[in-house]
């Protein structure tokens, strides 16, 4: 209201309105939502961290013959927990047997879930239902069970393979734990645990497509595989990237399948073999928790450059291996 109308209003005896007060509250209410979430994060995920840095610093200091309540002390040792691990051999042959292993697990679970799901996808195809559920039914099986059931039938005397082998080529030589085996062994459980959470992922991601491109790449004379090579599978490159940054992350994760097949195995799978393996031995086992710390921060950073290195290659090259 101009200044002429308030004083008009004035001398008519009226009042000027009055201009209305500003609420902090609409500002704040988002932030009020996100309290819950920060809490939880930081609860779980920041104060274990910095404990965990914390403890990387530190060593157990023994005086004496170490019988007294005073002869062991924690004390504050900087980064020599951190130079121990990096000169520690047995610790990076644990990290590059886990990234071998990635190297044939990520390829063989995301090719057999991208076609899955193109197969799913198609429209020719029956009981898609019915595949949905078959494939993804073994990502429901805890993977400690899973690597159980594979473990016996890997085992020789068990082992329904061996039987197979024996009655088709005469033959029960097969050691699934041998020192090249193992990995094909080990990434088998991978592939099959993992392959049908991959295939929904990517699946979801075909069916939130446009079918209006589908019909016009027909008319144009495109048949079923030139729609999926170059017009489905391009269109869902975000969806694979994060399947393939997802899978990097669980590859310098895995416990549980080689951790089964090291206590069924008599020895063929040591007790280092990947990281978490040699994380755990070296804080329970060897009762260093401090050196067990530093492996555990040095494995995340880790775990960080590895999927930012992914990230980037799969950023720059596409389906057709052109760079956009």
């Amino acid at each position: 209201m101009a200044a002429t109308e308030v004083v008009e209003a004035a001398r008519a005896g009226g009042t000027a309105p009055r201009r209305r007060r500003w609420s902090p509250a609409p500002r704040r209410t988002p932030y009020a939502f996100m309290v819950p979430a920060t809490v939880l994060f930081t609860a779980v995920f920041l104060v274990p961290l910095g404990y965990t840095v914390y403890l990387s610093t530190q060593k157990t200091q023994i005086q004496g013959l170490g019988l007294g309540r005073g002869a062991r002390r924690q004390v504050f040792t900087g980064f020599g927990d951190y130079t121990g691990v990096l000169h520690d051999s047995e610790f990076w042959h644990s990290v590059l047997r886990a990234l071998l292993y990635g190297c044939v697990l990520i390829p063989v679970m995301l090719g057999l879930a991208a076609l899955f799901a193109l197969i799913l996808d198609a429209q020719r195809v029956r009981f898609q239902r019915f595949g949905r559920i078959a494939i993804f039914l073994p990502y429901a099986v805890p993977t400690l069970i899973g690597s159980i059931l594979w473990g016996m039938m890997y085992l020789p005397s068990v082992s329904p393979f061996v039987s197979v082998m024996h009655t088709l080529f005469g033959t029960t030589s097969v050691n699934f734990f041998g020192a090249h085996a193992v990995y094909l062994s080990i990434a088998n459980i991978g592939v099959w645990g993992g392959t049908g959470f991959n295939m929904m992922v990517l699946y979801t991601a075909l069916r939130s497509l446009p079918q209006e491109v589908y019909e016009a790449a027909r008319i144009d004379g495109s048949g079923e595989f030139q729609i999926a090579w170059r017009i489905k599978l391009p269109m869902i490159r975000p969806s694979v990237i994060m399947t393939a940054i997802f899978s990097t992350i669980a590859t310098l994760q895995v416990f549980n399948e080689p951790y089964t097949i090291h206590t069924m195995s008599a020895g063929a799978v040591s007790s280092t073999w990947t990281p978490l393996m040699t994380i755990y031995h070296d804080t329970y086992t060897g009762d260093d928790v401090f050196a067990g710390s530093a492996e555990s921060i040095v494995i995340a950073v880790l775990m960080f450059l590895v999927s930012i290195a992914v990230l980037r290659l799969t950023n720059r090259q596409t389906f057709g291996g052109e760079s956009q």
